[in-house]
Parts: C-alpha cells; structure tokens; sequence
C-alpha cells in the first residue's frame, strides 16, 4: 500500500499560537487557566491541555472572578470582551491575527457608514465573533441562493468580509453573485485569504489526484477539515473524515492501492503518526510525502508571554493584549 502525505497539513500558524499561549499561561500563572470554548477544534489537544490545568467553559459567566482567562483562537465578539471586565478577567486573547484582521476590515467600513456581508458558516464560532466586533448592520451570506435575499438598506454602501476558514475557491463564486447584483460592492485584496486554508486545500487537491481513497484528520466541528473531505469528494475519490487512527475502517480502504493522508489546522501531527501506525498494522505501508508549500509563518504572543512577565503584569480585560 502507498500512503501518500499531503504537504502542508496540520497544524497553521494561528493554532499553534493560540496553543502555545494556553502553555505559556499555565507555566506563568500556574492552573487553573480558564479558555472560553474550545482553544481550537481538536479533543486530543483540548484534552492535553486540561491535564496541564487549563479549563474549558462556554460562558465568561463561569470563570471566577479575578481569574486568567484565554479566549480561543476564533476570536469573540465585543459582548464578551465587556462581561469580561465586568468580572475584572485578566484576558490574554488567543484569537488568531488573520481573524483579528477581518474584525479590524469590517469595523472600517462599518465606521464608513457601510453594510457588511459576512461570508461564513452560520454558527461556526469565528462567525459569531465576528458579528459580535461589528457595529451596524451585518449580513451573514453561505451561499449564492442568500445573495439574491439580500436586501441591504442602500446597495450603494455595501462591503464584504469573509470567514478565514474559507478559502478563495470557496468565496470566489458567492463574491462573484455580490459583484454581479450590488456592482458597488467592495472587499478585502484576495491575497488576504487565509494562506493556510488555502495551502492545504490545494495540497488535499494533489492528494486527491494521486490515491485512490482520501483520509482527513480532523474534529468533527472542525470547518476546515470537513472541507478537505469534501474536497476529495468533489474530485470523485472517496474521502473520510476520523478524528484519530481509532476511527479508521479498514473497508474503506479495500481495492485501494494508494491511500492519501492529511490533516485539518487543528490537528495535531501525532495523529497522523498514529494512523501511520495503524496502517503499518494492516499493510506493507510505503509512506512518501507529495511535493507541496514549505510554510515558515510564525505569529508573536502576547507580550505579557513573550516577556515572561509573572501574574502581576497580566492586563485586564478592559485593556487587553
């Protein structure tokens, strides 16, 4: 059996991030560490980081007062950011700063006067923060069927934004609906889009082009691993979602002479040894990696982190990092 490894996969810069910060968080302040959500869409990791002492809640509501607390990297919306310094949170914002990028884009052209379009998953986290750091009128647009609904209150005065987990392949044909029936409307440079969606949808492309059956780890809620699936399953290869070697079945895998393997930004490449494992079980697994991307992008922390300032120095919520 070939088993062919996509290039890149895994973990993208705005994770490890947003990991790394948790880390740092618990060795500076010692536990517990509160996260709002789930740091990022991976059990293995959220699970890691609870037996180091962080601690996962759905509400601000539920964090002590006066405590640390992390906010994921899908961002927040302003609502939250206020409960918090109501609750005088020490808050470190894990948010990724390509997501942080969209807020700022929409907020200026709210500040202009303009409606916004949001293109994004409705009720995917990022999407609700999102929403939450604009203030007028927001849009949420999924598909072209949503574009023609839309009503803005004056089509001359209409600005786009959209989800980061999405890439341009995704966007490109709802953008081009907006173009079309609201002629004025303006958007962010393409070269925006998030290089780590689109670096790995391409490489699940080339993927799909060389094996027989796709393999995608990643979470279940996890927007951009389920878009690799459906990446391979656009190109006629049958494609599995697991969310680690466990889930594999073997009958997925019969009559296949090659098998690619790759794996969503939120998941860890252990994972990935592990199913590399399990295959090595039930195969003479010839493992190669494909040609891909070589990516070097690495995001600065917080400078509280990055300094090693002790729990004196954390900022509270109502000036945050």
């Amino acid at each position: 059996m070939r088993v062919l490894l996509a290039k890149p996969r895994g973990f993208c810069a705005g994770v490890e991030r947003a990991i790394e910060i948790v880390e740092r968080a618990l060795k500076l302040y010692g536990a517990p560490v509160y996260v709002r959500h789930e740091i990022v869409h991976n059990k293995r990791v959220v699970d890691t980081l609870k037996a180091k002492g962080a601690r996962f809640v759905e509400e601000v509501k539920e964090i002590p007062e006066g405590s640390i607390a992390v906010f994921s990297a899908h961002g927040v919306a302003d609502r939250v950011e206020r409960d918090a310094a109501d609750r005088r949170l020490k808050v470190i914002d894990a948010v990724c700063p390509l997501v942080r990028k969209v807020h700022e884009e929409g907020q200026r052209y709210a500040v202009k006067g303009f409606e916004v379009v949001l293109i994004g998953h409705r009720g995917h986290p990022e999407v609700e923060g999102t929403m939450g750091q604009i203030a007028g009128k927001v849009h949420l647009v999924t598909c072209i069927e949503d574009v023609v609904r839309l009503q803005p209150s004056n089509p001359e005065k209409l600005a786009y934004v959209t989800q980061t987990t999405l890439s341009v392949d995704d966007t490109r044909d709802i953008i081009a609906a907006l173009k079309r029936r609201f002629p004025s409307v303006v958007g962010p440079d393409m070269r925006d889009i998030c290089y780590a969606t689109q670096n790995r949808q391409s490489a699940v492309r080339a993927l799909a082009g060389a094996a027989d059956v796709v393999l995608v780890v990643g979470a279940r809620n996890s927007s951009n691993s389920n878009r690799l699936c459906e990446i391979g399953e656009a190109m006629d290869v049958p494609s599995y979602l697991l969310e680690d070697a466990a889930g594999l079945d073997p009958a997925w895998l019969e009559g296949a002479s090659a098998v690619g393997i790759t794996a969503g930004a939120s998941a860890p490449e252990e994972l990935v040894e592990e199913l590399l494992v399990r295959l090595g079980t039930l195969y003479d697994a010839q493992v190669e990696t494909l040609a891909g991307v070589d990516e070097d992008v690495k995001f600065r922390l917080p400078p509280e982190l990055a300094a090693g300032i002790g729990a004196a120095g954390a900022k509270e919520a109502d000036n945050r990092c």
